[in-house]
């Protein structure tokens, strides 16, 4: 047996053992540390981003006194300044965070400079005249904050040191940054704009050619049946209400919904049994939120292109399922159907030519709400009705009725 633990092959299996035992309390430490005892790089890195981020939100409101209060004291721990301070484009300060807003004056005098000239300004102790006694500020420094290459305000930072070219850059570095994030609430904002310009040009297209067919069906039932044309002439106020209202781009599918079924009424009695609809709605996709108006656009379709022209008329079907972390929704009807083709060129003249205008801008509200993967799915051919698809998820950040 001593023999055998003597051996050369027990000496080697003890090394490798060894050896892993060593690797691994190296690992540990290793890990330990990594956890633990972050280096002065690591903290840094991690303080200045987690601060980064802290101002983000409110810089994407745009420049004005609530987001310049917000964002200015995360921003003045990034330079580590007596004081720092936001001016809008016409040098009127917007917010202050520090000491010494007794210089406002001064501010606003390099505030000017910087927009008239486009350039960086710096104000060192000579040039700064202050009568209280206790006050220490060296040096200001201010720097364009711009937009689209145009200037929206300005980035001042105070110091009770030398401003110097450390100072200046810094506080550079910072702007830029906090342009970037303006730039970006400004795209937001005209996405918003556009989103709302579509939403108006969608009304405007319902207008001309529903409320007069609308209007021409319910005198026609004035002195024959004066207790519909009441009724419908109700439909007609609560369908325009809804289509017209000023509460946002977005609403419920059961919103939705009940405004379809007011425009069916309003349709049936223009087309009598020829037009027929069936709902077939998950209960629990009700509450699920999409662009306003982007279902009684691909209806009316259905209605004007699809069945109106067919001697018969037909059945308009509109599915809502519960698929996982979206909501499916199908308008489908058995009308007479389109060549793709012909489809695909109508909704590329459509700014042009009107024709299949609501399709187009709901697919275009689709994609910009939720992404070019959600814009609607369109199958048809000549004599085989038209299916339009669309999903929609049911949560989605920034989007709520």
């Amino acid at each position: 047996m001593a023999e055998v633990l003597s051996s050369p092959l027990v000496l080697i299996l003890a090394a490798v053992i060894l050896a892993l035992l060593v690797v691994i309390v190296v690992l540990l430490v290793r890990r330990s540390r990594r956890h633990t005892f972050a280096s002065p790089l690591e903290r840094a890195t991690f303080s200045t981003l987690h601060t980064v981020a802290l101002a983000a939100p409110a810089l994407r409101d745009g420049l004005n006194p609530n987001s310049a209060n917000y964002a200015l004291p995360y921003l003045r721990t990034l330079l580590d300044t007596s004081a720092l301070t936001m001016t809008d484009a016409r040098g009127e300060v917007l917010a202050w965070d520090g000491e010494a807003d007794q210089h406002k004056p001064d501010v606003v005098g390099l505030a000017d400079q910087v927009i008239t000239t486009g350039r960086q300004q710096v104000l060192s102790h000579g040039s700064i005249a202050c009568h209280y006694p206790n006050c220490d500020i060296r040096g200001i420094v201010a720097v364009p904050l711009e937009s689209d290459g145009t200037i929206i305000g300005t980035l001042a930072a105070l110091t009770n040191a030398t401003a110097g070219p450390v100072l200046l850059r810094a506080t550079a570095e910072v702007a830029r940054y906090v342009s970037s994030q303006l730039e970006l609430a400004e795209l937001d904002e005209s996405r918003a704009r556009l989103n709302r310009a579509e939403v108006r040009a969608l009304r405007a297209q319902i207008s001309p050619h529903f409320v007069y067919n609308a209007l021409t069906t319910i005198a026609s039932f004035i002195r024959t049946d004066p207790v519909r044309a009441r009724d419908l002439l109700i439909e007609f106020a609560d369908f325009t209400r809804y289509s017209f209202r000023s509460a946002g781009e977005y609403t419920t599918l059961s919103d939705e919904l009940t405004n379809i079924e007011r425009y069916i009424a309003l349709e049936k009695a223009r087309f009598g049994n020829r037009l027929n609809i069936k709902l077939q709605i998950a209960p629990e996709v009700l509450n699920v939120v999409l662009p306003f108006l982007a279902l009684q656009p691909l209806v009316e379709n259905a209605v004007r292109h699809g069945l109106a022209s067919k001697p018969n008329g037909g059945t308009i079907t509109i599915t809502a399922e519960n698929a996982g972390a979206e909501c499916v929704i199908i308008v489908e009807d058995d009308g007479v159907g389109m060549d793709p083709a012909r489809l695909t060129e109508d909704l590329d003249d459509a700014h042009l030519s009107g024709a299949h205008v609501g399709l187009g801008n709901v697919d275009d509200r689709m994609r910009s709400a939720f992404g070019d993967d959600f814009g609607l799915v369109v199958d048809t051919a000549v004599g085989a009705g038209m299916k339009i698809t669309l999903r929609v998820p049911k949560f989605r950040a920034g989007i709520r009725a």
